[in-house]
């Protein structure tokens, strides 16, 4: 499956998102490397790394080696908000371990301990797009009033807000805010706040003939969620893409909507 066969997010400057992607973290040396490229052999065309991950030289490493064009993969990284007064610095050093001249998508990984850095650390990813050394920038682990301010303070709304998401966290509003507003959002540990033993998870999974793990990631991308699972065993990355053959009815969606407005 290609890059152009997957169901994507469309970001600012006609970006597009795959709404599967691989999540890197934890996934270090030998064992980062032959994850990164599994998941590519696999199929995903969509890398999520970041700075503090440790990790950027086997990711680009992989891609490099997979035989897969640069403009068939689009690649996340993210900048530590103590960077500030460095951004560029770090980005430059980002794009010099993955080997490549542009990132899709840099965000900034968590918001700033000193509010007052919060708008001229935006400001610095915004030139940095300016600039072509990112295609597309955003954030992580932002609240919808965090968002707001830079919005407000620039008229640039980030492209994607990175948060913790699955069906048991599940809120309509906050999912609805970000749709308002014009933020992709993504999801990560999607698996780490869902209980894949849950009866209504179980039930559909079974409807469908696949795992409850697939049946959480389908709930995402039917929800034009981005995702973005993590594995270093080969089953599970392989496992983790094989959501494309079934989609979920609206009956479904909001039986798992609910698990996460008890």
């Amino acid at each position: 499956m290609d890059l152009t066969d997957q169901p994507t997010a469309l970001l600012p400057g006609d970006v597009r998102m795959p709404l599967l992607g691989f999540g890197t973290w934890q996934a270090t040396g030998r064992a980062g490397y032959d994850a990164v490229l599994a998941a590519l052999d696999t199929g995903y065309r969509h890398l999520d790394t970041a700075t503090v991950y440790g990790n950027e030289r086997e990711v680009g490493r992989a891609v490099q080696e997979s035989g897969l064009r640069r403009e068939d993969v689009f690649i996340t990284t993210k900048l530590p908000p103590d960077r500030v007064g460095r951004e560029r610095q770090t980005l430059e050093a980002s794009l010099e371990a993955l080997g490549v001249d542009q990132v899709d998508l840099w965000l900034i990984h968590w918001p700033p301990s000193s509010p007052g850095d919060s708008i001229p650390l935006w400001r610095e990813l915004l030139a940095a797009r300016d600039e072509n050394l990112t295609r597309a920038v955003g954030v992580s682990n932002y609240s919808t009033p965090e968002i707001d301010e830079l919005i407000q303070s620039t008229e640039e709304n980030p492209a994607v807000n990175q948060i913790r998401w699955s069906p048991s966290l599940y809120d309509r509003q906050r999912h609805a805010e970000h749709r308002d507003r014009g933020v992709v959002l993504e999801g990560y540990s999607p698996f780490k706040t869902s209980d894949l033993s849950d009866p209504v998870l179980t039930r559909i999974a079974g409807a469908h003939g696949v795992s409850p793990a697939q049946v959480v990631l389908r709930w995402h991308i039917d929800h034009e969620i981005v995702v973005i699972p993590k594995s270093v065993t080969p089953e599970r990355i392989t496992a983790n893409f094989d959501v494309f053959h079934f989609s979920l009815t609206a009956e479904e969606m909001r039986d798992i909507d609910a698990l996460g407005e008890v």
